[in-house]
């Protein structure tokens, strides 16, 4: 550990390991009642491995400084870096992320509209500042101890300009990115919008909306984008949650929803998904 870190705060028990570090609760000196997490990343894997991983190591802590505060992402509020390692001192969020939650239950309506004008809020304060996630999934969506959803893990975040500014590169996960990602084209911030859109209907569903035996496979279902609402599960989802999931799952980027259109929409200004306008 940094001589720094651990002169300014008492690190404690382990809460998470990654490919790159560990993630421990640590606690200021000065205040042994607060408590933060610090994810300790060791240089020398990345070093020994991808200059894309490499890369993200040292933009995620100018990303955070730079978006910090907000109430839905998650805070950096120090860092440490000796010639090993680096240290980035965080909010806590110890309570089970969404990937926890969602593996044990289908979300009702209300809750699910909770936490998608959460998630939105910040994918909208990201997207305003230029800066695009670019892996939004159910395990980088956490939940602090008053239950607010926190979004984390900006190692895959791009800065852009202006909206609509071309970005290119594969990033992430199989289920979650969005087609014109795939195809190889250029593509914009709209892309944190599909994957936020595959996230609630995992939560409305409790399966990805496109999905497949192998990699090749989902990779092949989401090019062709083919959006089902199966009876057996949305026949008692509302006609206003299946409108917002195609504005959100549209292969047309220009006809789909941005994140702050997606925070217009009835079923997430009702708070309840029963908006029957839509119908």
């Amino acid at each position: 550990m940094s001589q720094a870190l651990n002169r300014d705060y008492q690190v404690l028990e382990e809460i998470g390991r990654g490919r790159f570090g560990v993630v421990y609760r640590c606690s200021p000196v000065t205040n042994s009642g607060d408590f933060f997490a610090v994810k300790s990343i060791d240089k020398r894997l990345i070093s020994a491995g991808d200059s894309l991983d490499a890369q993200c190591l040292f933009s995620e802590p100018k990303i955070l400084r730079f978006l910090s505060p907000h109430p839905h992402i998650i805070n950096l509020h120090d860092l440490y870096e000796d010639d090993d390692y680096l240290h980035m001192v965080l909010d806590l969020c110890d309570a089970p992320d969404l990937h926890s939650r969602v593996t044990r239950r289908v979300y009702s309506e209300p809750e699910a509209a909770s936490v998608m004008a959460q998630l939105m809020q910040a994918v909208a304060q990201c997207h305003r500042l230029g800066v695009a996630h670019r892996d939004i999934k159910p395990d980088n969506i956490l939940f602090d101890e008053r239950n607010r959803l926190r979004l984390a893990d900006f190692g895959s975040a791009e800065t852009f300009k202006d909206r609509g500014e071309p970005m290119s590169g594969i990033v992430r996960t199989p289920y979650y990115v969005a087609p014109e990602v795939l195809a190889g084209r250029e593509y914009c911030e709209k892309v944190d919008v599909w994957s936020a859109g595959v996230v609630l209907y995992i939560m409305l569903a409790g399966f990805p909306p496109f999905y497949g035996e192998s990699v090749v496979e989902i990779f092949e279902a989401v090019l062709r984008a083919n959006l089902r609402f199966p009876s057996r599960v949305f026949h008692s989802v509302s006609p206003a949650a299946k409108d917002l999931l195609r504005r959100m799952l549209c292969k047309d980027v220009s006809r789909r929803f941005s994140a702050e259109q997606v925070l217009r929409h009835p079923w997430i200004t009702s708070g309840r998904g029963q908006d029957e306008r839509l119908i």
